[in-house]
């Protein structure tokens, strides 16, 4: 009993003499970072890639909370934007905001995945995943990164909400008629948002009728604020001039990523 004693001691001296990991804490945004929802709550937010319905076709890494959070600079000006569309019975509609790094390497990783097609009949139906670094639909880095870029388009008021995605369902193609695709509550831009095609590139001159003065008036309206469009997808714009224009944030996007604020 007394050998037992006193290996028990000696045991619990080397537990209490190992101090355990401490975990690296969260970056934090820059002071400079706002919810849009602080600046602007009448603006819609479906934020896609805190859910399944996007390319990936999981829920991506960085996203704790559906909410989007931008420089203030940025958010300023969707707020004037947006003044002017309700107005006129509209109102914006965000898809996604400020991207984490650690998003953006998800999506590295995920494209890097030949066996993982699931959403490929969705979102890039004409397009082979060995081609999506080489085309520019995937990168190392995103300007979402910095804080002042947005997916958005515009919603005709009053708007129900988009139904939600339900994983395994059947999948339609991003680029077809508006009553083929998965339903969005967006006035009808010609493609679904991140459609991996072509036919998204802003003044692709298929786009014609109702849908070609749709993506113009989105563009009209994000001009006027300083909002400079990807010609590339039609729904991506940067507010220019960039509060940040050379550095790429790694925090997650939670309330508690602006906590520091008073």
């Amino acid at each position: 009993m007394r050998r037992l004693a006193v290996a028990v001691t000696a045991l619990f001296a080397v537990a209490g003499a190992t101090t355990p990991a401490q975990a690296r804490p969260e970056p934090k945004a820059p002071m400079e970072f706002v919810a849009l929802s602080d600046v602007d709550p009448t603006i819609i937010q479906e934020m896609r890639y805190f859910t399944p319905h996007n390319f990936t076709g999981v829920p991506v890494d960085g996203y704790r909370r559906p909410m989007c959070i931008l420089t203030r600079a940025a958010a300023t000006a969707l707020h004037k934007a947006q003044r002017e569309l309700l107005a006129e019975g509209y109102s914006l509609k965000v898809y996604d905001c400020y991207r984490p790094q650690r998003a953006v390497d998800w999506f590295v990783r995920w494209a890097k995945d030949l066996d993982d097609q699931r959403m490929k009949a969705e979102f890039y139906p004409r397009v082979d995943k060995t081609r999506l670094f080489a085309d520019g639909y995937i990168a190392e880095q995103s300007g979402h990164s910095r804080g002042s870029t947005v997916d958005l388009t515009v919603v005709r008021l009053p708007a129900l909400p988009t139904r939600p995605y339900l994983p395994g369902e059947p999948l339609k193609p991003c680029y077809g008629p508006r009553q083929a695709r998965f339903p969005d509550n967006s006035i009808d831009m010609g493609t679904g948002f991140d459609c991996f095609d072509t036919l998204a590139h802003t003044d692709d001159p298929r786009i014609t009728g109702a849908q070609r003065v749709h993506r113009d008036f989105l563009r009209d309206v994000l001009s006027r604020q300083g909002f400079v469009n990807l010609p590339e997808e039609w729904w991506h714009y940067t507010f220019q001039p960039e509060v940040f224009p050379d550095t790429y944030f790694d925090f997650p996007i939670a309330r508690r990523s602006l906590a520091h604020r008073p």
